[in-house]
């Protein structure tokens, strides 16, 4: 992705420098001009070679970049650079073959993802990319995502990726596993959040502070409210990276070392996938691998680590182990 990127920042320097009529740039100009534009977009550079400016110069005047036409005229040994049409530009030019199908490749990616509402342009976009360029569509799924289209709420996904978007307050009716009365939560939806194949609303308002988080498959209905929506100061990214899951905002807050041991037959598997990125694995060995992770501990981390069962046992620190210990102690009573 950085190749791209970096690319596209030499096509457009260049692009600027051939559209100058009150310059005339050389090679070396060129070169120059890539790489203080490439400083000023990244912090740095290594700087570009000659070779790297003229294989920039003959993709762009490829059918597959931008066919660009330039007049080069020479003085003595140097040779100078400009757009025969000086009202040309990259910009101004209709998407070419490579972007089209780089787009089309997301837009596939994106029309994979079932039972998703808010991307049903996918397909039309798709359509008109097939009828511009000749594309056609791949005759089998290359791709699987995991989902579950049966899932409860989806249709309210849509009506909550736009109230985010567009800033609105919305009148949520929604009946907990908890409650079998429907509660209405007038919310600042902020905040769309997957986990474990089910969809979260986050959000704020004035009765539950700091986060409402509601699940989709429990929303009855949604309407929109005239209430003025107010832009939350939370990073929800940052919210998550303490935490496995979603759940947060119990009695305890406090970001924990947790200490476990997996078996041999489940060490190796830790250290391709490890249950959370904080995790700093030890020494592997006959007897597994031992391994900490730095988290707030919550129902989703006792979920996960329940499911490896025999094969994953908490270490420390003594008050997590006798929560784990005293949740298996209960399981077994019903057997």
């Amino acid at each position: 992705m950085a190749t791209n990127k970096n690319a596209i920042i030499r096509y457009q320097a260049l692009d600027k420098c051939f559209r100058n009529t009150g310059k005339r740039y050389a090679m070396n100009d060129l070169i120059e001009a890539c790489n203080q534009a490439l400083y000023d977009f990244n912090g740095e550079t290594d700087g570009i070679k000659r070779r790297q400016v003229y294989d920039d110069i003959n993709f762009m005047k490829s059918e597959q970049g931008y066919g660009v036409e330039l007049n080069v005229t020479k003085e003595g040994r140097t040779a100078y650079y400009r757009y025969v049409d000086p009202n040309f530009s990259i910009n101004n030019q209709p998407m070419n073959e490579t972007e089209a199908q780089q787009l089309k490749e997301a837009l596939l990616t994106l029309n994979r993802i079932k039972g998703m509402p808010q991307f049903g342009w996918v397909e039309e976009l798709t359509l008109k990319l097939e009828k511009d360029f000749d594309f056609h569509e791949t005759p089998r799924e290359i791709l699987g995502f995991e989902n579950n289209p049966y899932l409860k709420g989806l249709e309210h996904l849509n009506t909550l990726f736009n109230a985010v978007l567009y800033e609105k307050v919305l009148l949520i009716d929604y009946q907990s596993f908890r409650n079998n009365e429907v509660e209405v939560f007038s919310m600042h939806p902020q905040y769309l959040k997957q986990y474990n194949n089910r969809w979260f609303v986050l959000g704020t308002n004035s009765k539950h502070k700091p986060v409402t988080t509601l699940a989709i498959d429990r929303i009855v209905a949604i309407k929109e409210s005239k209430d003025k929506y107010e832009v939350s100061d939370i990073d929800f990214t940052e919210r998550y990276e303490d935490i496995i899951g979603i759940t947060r905002g119990g009695l305890d807050n406090t970001l924990t070392k947790i200490t476990l041991q997996a078996n041999s037959s489940l060490a190796s598997y830790m250290l391709t996938s490890p249950l959370h990125g904080s995790q700093k694995n030890g020494e592997l060995n006959e007897n597994g691998l031992t391994f900490t992770l730095d988290v707030i501990p919550n129902y989703e981390l006792e979920q996960q680590i329940l499911s490896y069962g025999e094969a994953l046992k908490v270490l420390s620190p003594s008050s997590f182990v006798n929560k784990i210990k005293n949740r298996i102690k209960a399981s077994l009573e019903n057997y």
